[in-house]
């Protein structure tokens, strides 16, 4: 696979010299129709072989672009902040906005390289992590973002009398790191696996290019020129949809019979059995979050439902139970300016939490298969391919031992219109009225098939939906905060189980 990138490609400095002043030009030509149009963000991966030229052509790009307007992100060793949190927590909060460009070094292909390489983990791990980098670029995709993958290559000889050639000059000799010197005794598994990824991980959205690295002219005008041809493509493209479904739209049950339907919305608490119940339940929550296990998880609760269903009121019975600095409550409304220049994801995951912290999202990612599909914010293919895209992303977290419990609260529409008088009456309760109220009322049956088709196709058995019976507050309320200590009970006992084992 890296066979053309061994064969000494080279370039004479006088034709350098008169190639670049164009290709610079061009470049910055692109980078400012880039940000003026703001379609879409460019992201470079940068891998390869240590001494190939990596450092030194990001370098030459800062200096033939305008840096202002290119992010270079380095990922070398993991923070406390980032430890504490999954590992693609570190890559998501760096993703470069609209009209902007991304240098990401010590990417999640070094990551993965490095862990197998070292024996920090074997080939199933590693093919894992692969399949996760294609579903990762495949979504950045869809969502527009252009990606340049470049793995700067030497050949084995060619890294040691790199290596050598630097070592005995001592005004660069100081270019020389650890790093370099380790690479050069582990070079051959270095390129084994690292075949393996490439070929594993070229795709047609996002190919790798591999650049031969001996000579800096030659490699200096390779990465200019595919960085300025992608560009220039894309930058004509018109803003089109990612291809649009050609799956059959989803269907309705032929009996129109709803998973909604199954629910008994009769189900209520008198005053004084609530009260106990809330408390018994409040005090389990407050323990549960202060046991020392607690410090392998972290938590995140889902509220979604019904307008008026009680979202709020949930919300605070379980946080009166917890210490403030235990939590956060993040309130998701219309995305901002800087959100919708990102992934739809972004925003959420720049709030997972650290482990033994919990947060609380009322509404939540599932706004892409709810509102924004009934809306019609996002083309069919964008919520089509969001389930799996949401069913990966809480896989993910749960990997990194993130507990995910989400709630669907479920009122009947009588119920909801007794609400919204209500509201309309009592004076400070009138804010939490809106004309979007109404609207959605509107819709009702649009919702009621939407949260179906939400509920078949992301309650997982790592992260089910728990569909609350939310005509009685009370109810409602003490099976809720019930939901949230059985999953903090249940992955305790699983962790304990899987700590045994290890141990064993």
């Amino acid at each position: 696979m890296f066979e053309s990138a061994e064969i000494g490609h080279a370039i004479d400095k006088e034709t350098y010299d008169a190639a670049v002043p164009a290709l610079r030009e061009a470049l910055l030509e692109a980078q400012f129709e880039l940000q003026q149009q703001k379609r879409f963000p460019v992201i470079i991966l940068i891998n390869g072989i240590e001494g190939a030229g990596k450092g030194e052509t990001v370098k030459l790009l800062n200096e033939w672009m305008d840096p202002r307007l290119i992010e270079v992100r380095t990922f070398d060793q993991q923070s406390d902040e980032e430890l504490a949190r999954p590992p693609a927590w570190r890559y998501w909060r760096m993703l470069p906005a609209k009209g902007r460009m991304g240098i990401f070094f010590g990417n999640w292909y070094s990551q993965m390289l490095q862990g197998r390489v070292h024996g920090l983990f074997k080939d199933p791990r590693l093919d894992q992590s692969i399949a996760g980098a294609e579903r990762l670029e495949k979504m950045l995709c869809d969502e527009g973002a252009l990606i340049f993958k470049f793995w700067f290559h030497l050949s084995k000889k060619q890294m040691k009398a790199r290596l050598k050639a630097l070592a005995d000059d001592p005004l660069h000799s100081w270019r020389i790191s650890p790093l370099d010197w380790q690479q050069s005794e582990t070079y051959d598994k270095f390129v084994k696996y690292g075949e393996r990824v490439l070929r594993r991980t070229s795709r047609d959205y996002a190919p790798w290019h591999v650049i031969e690295g001996v000579d800096a002219h030659y490699r200096s005008l390779a990465v200019g020129k595919i960085l300025l041809e992608g560009l220039q493509n894309a930058l004509k493209r018109p803003d089109v949809h990612p291809h649009d479904v050609s799956a059959a739209p989803l269907g309705t049950a032929v009996d129109q019979l709803n998973l909604l339907d199954s629910l008994n919305l009769t189900l209520s608490l008198d005053k004084s059995d609530y009260e106990e119940q809330l408390i018994t339940e409040q005090a389990r929550l407050s323990g549960l979050m202060r046991d020392k296990r607690m410090r392998r998880h972290a938590l995140v609760a889902v509220f979604e439902g019904n307008d008026a269903a009680g979202k709020g009121g949930a919300i605070r019975r379980v946080a009166a139970a917890l210490d403030p600095r235990q939590y956060s409550i993040v309130p998701i409304a219309a995305p901002t300016e800087e959100e919708r220049a990102q992934p739809y994801l972004w925003r959420f995951w720049r709030h997972i939490p650290a482990r033994g912290k919990f947060t609380v999202f009322d509404r939540s990612w599932y706004g892409r298969v709810l509102v924004e599909r009934i809306e019609g914010f996002c083309s069919t293919a964008d919520w089509m391919r969001a389930y799996g895209e949401i069913n990966d992303f809480e896989e993910q977290i749960d990997d990194a031992g993130v507990i995910v419990v989400k709630f669907w609260l479920a009122i009947d529409k009588d119920t909801q219109m007794e609400r919204f008088q209500a509201r309309e009456e009592i004076p400070f309760k009138r804010f939490k009225i809106t004309e979007d109220d109404w609207r959605n009322r509107d819709k009702w049956d649009d919702y009621r098939a939407a949260v179906g088709d939400m509920v078949d196709r992301t309650s997982t058995e790592i992260s089910p939906w728990t569909l609350v019976e939310a005509n009685d507050k009370r109810w409602a309320r003490v099976k809720v905060l019930r939901t949230i200590n059985r999953a903090l009970e249940e992955a305790f006992e699983k962790s304990d189980r899987k700590a045994k084992k290890h141990k064993d």
